[in-house]
C-alpha cells in the first residue's frame, strides 16, 4: 500500500438539494451519542448510590458498552447499506436515546447493565451511518472540513456532559441530565426527516446479505489494514487523555478544579485541532495532514510531559490534543474513501469500532508502565510507540482523496 494507490481527485459530483439537513443530523446525533457515554463518567457516585454497588460496578458497564459497539456496527451499517442511510439513523437515534432515558429508572443493577449494553449497540452503530451520511452528502471540496466537524463531535458531547451535571443535577436532579438528551434526539429526528436520501447510496446500494460477505473478503485486506489503522489511532487517543487527569492530580498534586480547567482548554484544542487538520486535508491530503498532526504532537510532547509551570503544562496539553485530534478528524473522510461503495456505512462503521474495542486496554498498559518508568516517561514512551507506529502506517498506507462516493 503506497502512493501508487492514490485516487486522482474525481470530478465533483452535484450537490443534493437540502444536503445540509443531511449533514446538520449526522454531526448533531454524533454529538448526542458522545453526550450519553460521557454523562455516566460524571455519575458514578450517583448511579452506584441509586443501585446500592461499588464505583467499580458502574465502571464495569463502561467496559460492556465498549464491549457490544462492534456489534452495533454490524447490524446497523447493514441496514443502512440495504436500506438507505436515512431511516437506520434516525431509528438508531431515537433507540440509544430512549434507552439512555430510560438508565436512571431501572429498577435494579442488572436492568442497567443491560440498558448501558443496548446502548453500546446503538453507540457503535451510529459513527459508521452518521458518518456516511455525512461524507455522502457533503460536496466533495469540503469534506475534509466536515470531516473534523463530524470527529470533533465527540469531543463537544463531552463538553455538553460537563457542563450538563453541574448545570442540571443540583437543581432537577441528576436523572435530568440523562432525560435531557431526548431534546436533541428529537431534534435529530426532525432534520434527518427533512434530509434527502444519500445519492451515492442510490448508486451503490448493497444488494442480498451474501453480498456483504462477498464484498468484505474481497476487500479483506483493506480491512485488516484500517482495523490495525484504528486500533493504534486508538491506543495513541486514549494514551493521551484517559490518564492525563490523575497524572496531573498524581505528580503535580493539581486540585481537582485546576484538573477541570485544563480539561476544559486541552478539549478545546482538541476541538479546534479536529476542525482545522480535518480542513487542510482537503488540500495537504490525508496522510500528509495525518502526519502534521502526528509532528505537532511530537513537538508538545515535553511540555505535556514533562512541564514544570502550570502554564507549560497547559501549552502542552493544548497542543497534544490539538494534534491527536487532529489525527482523528482526518478518519471519516479517509475511512470512507477508503471503504467499497456498496458498503460503506457497515465496513467503516465496524473497522472504527472495532479499532477502540482492540485499543481498549491500552490504558493498563499504559499504567502498568508508570510503576517501572515513573508517570512522566510512561505517558512519554508509549505515546513514542504509537506515534511511530502510525508514521509507518500512514506512510506507506493507501489513500483516496476526493474519490467519487457514488462510483
Amino acid at each position: 500500500m503506497n502512493d501508487s494507490q492514490t485516487s486522482a481527485v474525481a470530478p465533483s459530483p452535484a450537490v443534493q438539494r437540502g444536503w445540509q439537513f443531511a449533514v446538520s443530523s449526522g454531526i448533531l446525533g454524533w454529538v448526542l451519542d458522545a453526550y450519553y457515554f460521557f454523562i455516566l463518567i460524571f455519575l458514578v457516585d450517583a448511579l452506584a448510590r441509586n443501585f446500592h454497588v461499588t464505583k467499580a460496578a458502574v465502571v464495569w458497564s463502561i467496559t460492556v458498552t465498549l464491549a457490544t459497539r462492534p456489534l452495533g456496527a454490524l447490524l446497523l451499517g447493514y441496514l443502512a447499506d440495504r436500506y438507505g442511510r436515512r431511516r437506520p439513523l434516525m431509528a438508531c437515534v431515537l433507540f440509544f436515546s430512549l434507552v439512555s432515558a430510560l438508565t436512571p429508572f431501572a429498577p435494579n443493577y442488572a436492568v442497567f447493565l443491560l440498558l448501558r449494553a443496548l446502548y453500546g449497540i446503538g453507540m457503535g452503530g451510529y459513527w459508521g451511518i452518521g458518518a456516511s451520511l455525512v461524507m455522502e452528502s457533503s460536496p466533495a471540496r469540503w469534506r475534509g472540513l466536515f470531516s473534523g466537524i463530524m470527529q470533533s463531535g465527540y469531543s463537544v458531547g463531552y463538553l455538553l456532559a460537563a457542563l450538563a451535571v453541574p448545570l442540571v443535577a443540583p437543581r432537577w436532579g441528576w436523572q435530568w441530565v440523562f432525560l435531557a438528551g431526548l431534546a436533541i434526539a428529537a431534534l435529530v429526528a426532525w432534520l434527518t426527516l427533512l434530509a434527502p436520501e444519500s445519492q451515492a447510496w442510490q448508486r451503490t446500494q448493497l444488494g442480498r446479505a451474501g453480498d456483504l460477505v462477498r464484498v468484505v473478503l474481497h476487500h479483506k485486506m483493506e480491512f485488516l489494514y484500517l482495523v490495525l489503522l484504528m486500533t493504534v489511532i486508538t491506543c495513541f487517543s486514549h494514551g493521551s487523555q484517559d490518564l492525563y487527569p490523575d497524572f496531573l492530580t498524581t505528580l503535580h498534586g493539581f486540585s481537582s478544579g485546576m484538573v477541570s480547567k485544563l480539561a476544559i482548554l486541552y478539549n478545546v484544542g482538541a476541538i479546534l485541532g479536529a476542525l482545522v487538520v480535518g480542513h487542510l486535508s482537503e488540500k495537504l491530503g490525508r496522510r500528509r495532514s495525518i502526519l502534521l498532526a502526528l509532528a505537532i504532537t511530537l513537538a508538545a510532547m515535553p511540555a505535556w510531559a514533562f512541564g514544570a509551570s502550570v502554564f507549560a503544562l497547559a501549552v502542552g496539553s493544548f497542543l497534544m490534543q490539538f494534534g491527536v485530534q487532529g489525527v482523528f478528524g482526518v478518519i471519516p473522510a479517509h475511512l470512507n474513501e477508503l471503504s467499497p461503495a456498496s458498503v460503506r456505512s457497515l465496513f467503516p462503521g465496524v473497522v472504527y469500532q472495532l479499532g477502540m474495542l482492540l485499543g481498549a486496554p491500552s490504558v493498563s498498559v499504559e499504567y502498568a508502565l508508570r510503576r517501572g518508568m515513573g508517570y512522566a516517561w510512561a505517558l512519554s514512551a508509549f505515546e513514542l510507540c504509537t506515534i511511530a507506529a502510525l508514521f509507518l502506517l500512514c506512510a506507506f498506507g493507501p489513500e483516496r482523496r476526493g474519490r467519487d462516493l457514488a462510483s
